[in-house]
């Protein structure tokens, strides 16, 4: 989806278009190729270290005939000694401007050249021969351990599961830290105080879904995970050390119906599915469906992964959070191949495009933070309040009791008990809705034996994607589709469940 900005300093509104992947057929490519007819000036970048191989395939995907159009040369700071030479000789065979320019560090004479040269931009009044590619230089990004066949799948495997596995098992401590200080110093005194306030406002505040005790749980275990786990991918996607691990992990992924750069919105849907599904853009027409039933399934949310550790912490069974993962990924990645055999990887042969690894920015790496706390300030912590003030109501009116002995046949099966149904039906609303069987300081969870503890909380995060990623896929990719999904996920999840269930009582 492209970004449009109107600069303060000058008249122009700019449009940053999604990148162009070279022979692709993703919905971004499209989306970019579409923008070109409507833009009175375009801005071509390529990278200086590849310009002899980009910008001649570039050049022949776009229609530019009579375009006005600059082109700005990136990694400017890789190929110091030839760039001059590079920069004179496509001005002089292009006839447009060419500024060369290291967009991770950009200067402002870089930005006044950049702006200066766009209202002067004119057409190309030449084409680049297949004899000129000789004159620009190509400087390949070193290779590392994960560029080798075998040792660099093991090598991006571990590094990935690094990942996550670091900022989630510190965000746990932080958090099993944290609790007990927030009952003892904030829920408790809080209850004290409201002894003598009619019951309805005071169940809604401190009661067992109460805003502020139930709520509290909510941010004291979901908002590390969120910001420590935003900080992990941000570091990792600026560093360029994302690419290199999905480019190692291509051959795997296509044994399950997706390919190496589908595995980006897979990683993205740990921050937020809703974001990844936007992600799944870049993904090829043939692969797309499969790679948002993983992120549907296997994903867990930053939000689902902060209640999962708050159930499994409060059922004294920390521990379980790794089976429990590892659950997650390997049935979501059965379900992704059994439900989407259409899907044809392989036929998607896209330009290779190894990034460089670099020094992260703090800059931006404080940008992408910024914007993953927002989100969950904003938008997530006040939905999971309502949740909180729908399940207090619910519970009032009866009405919570009603649906619980309605689903209680069909949670036998499972060997869970009727009141697991609240955290279930809750988390169909948002991942984090299973937080509310954390009613009572965490009772009901610690009633549960590992088993059972295990078999709840798998069903929860997985009996469907979540209501607003299910509204965002019925606005991306139809309502029939994602009623689809959500229907293949349930079969999925109620089976996986018994086989599940059967094996716990089993051993």
């Amino acid at each position: 989806m492209a970004r449009k900005a109107e600069l303060s300093d000058s008249a122009f509104e700019l449009v940053d278009t999604p990148g162009i992947r070279l022979q692709d057929d993703s919905q971004t490519t499209m989306a970019a190729l579409n923008q070109l007819s409507e833009s009175d000036t375009l801005i071509l970048v390529v990278r200086a270290t590849h310009a002899g191989r980009e910008l001649p395939l570039l050049l022949e995907s776009l229609a530019l005939k009579n375009k006005n159009m600059l082109l700005v040369l990136t990694f400017a700071d890789k190929v110091p000694s030839a760039l001059q030479s590079q920069v004179d000789f496509l001005r002089k065979r292009l006839g447009i401007s060419v500024i060369p320019v290291n967009s991770r560090h950009l200067n402002s004479r870089s930005r006044h050249l950049l702006l200066h040269a766009i209202p002067i931009a004119g057409p190309m009044t030449n084409h680049l021969l297949p004899d000129d590619i000789a004159e620009l230089p190509m400087v390949e990004p070193g290779r590392t351990l994960f560029e080798y066949p075998v040792w660099g799948r093991l090598a991006s495997l571990a590094a990935l599961l690094l990942m996550f596995a670091a900022p989630v098992y510190i965000a746990y401590l932080f958090s099993g830290w944290v609790q007990p200080l927030v009952d003892r110093w904030l829920v408790d005194p809080l209850r004290i105080s409201l002894i003598s306030v009619p019951g309805m406002i005071r169940d809604a505040i401190v009661g067992d879904y109460g805003v502020a005790s139930l709520g509290l749980y909510s941010f004291v275990w979901a908002f590390p995970v969120v910001l420590l786990v935003g900080l992990s991918v941000a570091l990792t996607e600026e560093s360029g050390l994302k690419d290199r691990i999905t480019d190692a992990l291509d051959g795997w992924m296509r044994t399950i119906g997706l390919n190496g750069r589908d595995l980006i919105p897979v990683l993205g849907g740990f921050g937020c599915n809703v974001v990844a599904v936007f992600q799944s853009r870049t993904c090829s027409s043939c692969t797309r469906k499969s790679c948002v039933s993983m992120i549907a399934f296997g994903s867990a949310c930053s939000y689902q992964i902060g209640a999962s550790l708050s159930i499994f912490s409060s059922g004294g069974h920390p521990w379980l959070f790794i089976p429990y993962l590892a659950l997650l990924i390997f049935v979501g990645a059965l379900h992704t191949r059994l439900w989407n055999r259409e899907s044809v990887p392989s036929a998607v042969q896209v330009y290779a495009n190894r990034t460089f690894l670099q020094k992260p920015s703090f800059k931006a790496v404080l940008w992408r933070v910024r914007a993953v706390t927002k989100q969950f300030l904003v938008q997530a912590m006040p939905i999971f309040i309502g949740i909180c003030v729908a399940a207090t109501l619910l519970r009032l009116t009866g009405i919570l009791n009603a649906l619980t002995g309605i689903l209680a046949p069909l949670f036998s099966l499972f060997g869970l008990p009727a009141e697991a149904a609240g955290g279930v039906l809750f988390s169909v609303l948002r991942k984090d809705g299973l937080l509310v069987l954390n009613q009572n300081g965490g009772a009901f969870a610690a009633s549960l034996n590992a088993g059972q503890l295990l078999i709840f909380v798998y069903l929860a995060s997985t009996i469907t994607a979540c209501l607003v990623t299910l509204w965002t896929l019925r606005r991306e990719m139809g309502t029939s589709f994602a009623a689809k999904l959500a229907g293949r996920q349930i079969v999925t999840s109620l089976a996986s469940t018994l086989l599940i269930s059967a094996s716990v009582r089993l051993f």
